[in-house]
């Protein structure tokens, strides 16, 4: 159940946008300032957009916080710098500006690089 939640909001509420507030995974110094910065940050966006859609449970948000916070540690650690600047650009354009968003998105990408067409 706590899986299906989770994809839910992932794929259908990516409400949050990267904007001037957001910190940047890209070359993040993880000062304690800064992880605090982060954490409040995820917090109160995700208050905001689950409490717009009436999903603003505790569970779920301790859940989704959780979940950005994971994603966003795992963008601090990528290797192509300019394909994760593409991804957010392009996702964060059209309104899916979450650090789950894009980090799914990122490994898309990547991987889609390593496939070809073959018969």
């Amino acid at each position: 159940m706590k899986t299906k939640l989770l994809i839910i909001c992932l794929l259908f509420v990516p409400l949050l946008s990267w904007g001037v507030d957001m910190i940047s995974p890209i070359n993040f110094n993880p000062t304690s300032t800064n992880k605090n910065k982060v954490i409040s940050f995820i917090k109160y966006n995700v208050k905001e957009t689950y409490s717009r859609i009436g999903m603003d449970s505790e569970s779920t948000l301790r859940m989704m916080e959780e979940e950005e916070l994971r994603c966003f540690k795992e963008l601090t650690k990528v290797q192509d710098i300019n394909l994760l600047k593409r991804v957010k650009r392009q996702y964060c354009n059209i309104g899916m500006c979450t650090y789950s968003t894009i980090l799914m998105m990122y490994n898309e990408e990547v991987r889609a690089s390593k496939k070809n067409l073959e018969w």
